[in-house]
């Protein structure tokens, strides 16, 4: 009987792995937005999706969670540390006109200011979208600091004030929300 709990578990678990796999691998983007590589991260609902050129350092992402239409969401890399402090961080929400709003602010401490700021490392192309429950960040990063493994953070908060991010919870799925990814390794 145990063992048959066992499998019945083991089964349960890949067959969740895959379907969160073909999601993340399935996911059509708009203006024809193609990533070889992605991931589904194990908290707030968010997918990494990427294409990493080791010639140039470089990594164009698609970072893409679940929000609400009044929510922001931020994804970054840590160059120094594993937390969120030392953060270099792209952030987008809706702006009070409803157009989506996208910028670079660096995270110096626990309570962020969450200004638009130069980040220590290169952005081009950033853009972001709201589609289907869904805010987008699109960007190019690098070159990379330290190649193709870094230590990454993403965020989401529920609230936005006078064009400001407001704070986000602290429950254990956005205080577990870090990682660290080889850019290299297809997901």
């Amino acid at each position: 009987m145990a063992s048959l709990l066992l499998l019945l578990n083991i089964l349960a678990t890949v067959s969740l792995t895959s379907s969160s796999s073909l999601s993340c691998h399935n996911h059509t983007f708009s203006s024809n937005r193609v990533f070889t590589s992605c991931t589904h991260l194990p908290s707030l609902e968010a997918h990494l999706h990427w294409n990493y050129t080791p010639s140039l350092s470089q990594v164009s992402i698609a970072y893409r969670a679940k929000q609400v239409p009044k929510g922001w969401i931020a994804w970054a890399i840590n160059p120094t540390s594993t937390g969120m402090v030392g953060s270099q961080a792209l952030v987008a929400f809706r702006s009070s006109n409803g157009s989506m709003r996208v910028y670079t602010t660096a995270i110096a401490s626990y309570n962020p200011s969450m200004l638009p700021a130069q980040i220590s490392l290169p952005v081009s192309n950033i853009s972001a979208e709201y589609i289907g429950n869904e805010m987008i960040i699109y960007a190019a990063v690098g070159p990379l600091q330290n190649g193709s493994i870094v230590h990454h953070v993403w965020q989401a908060g529920a609230s936005v004030s006078s064009n400001i991010p407001q704070i986000h919870s602290t429950s254990p799925s956005h205080l577990q929300s870090m990682g660290t990814i080889d850019f290299l390794s297809a997901a």
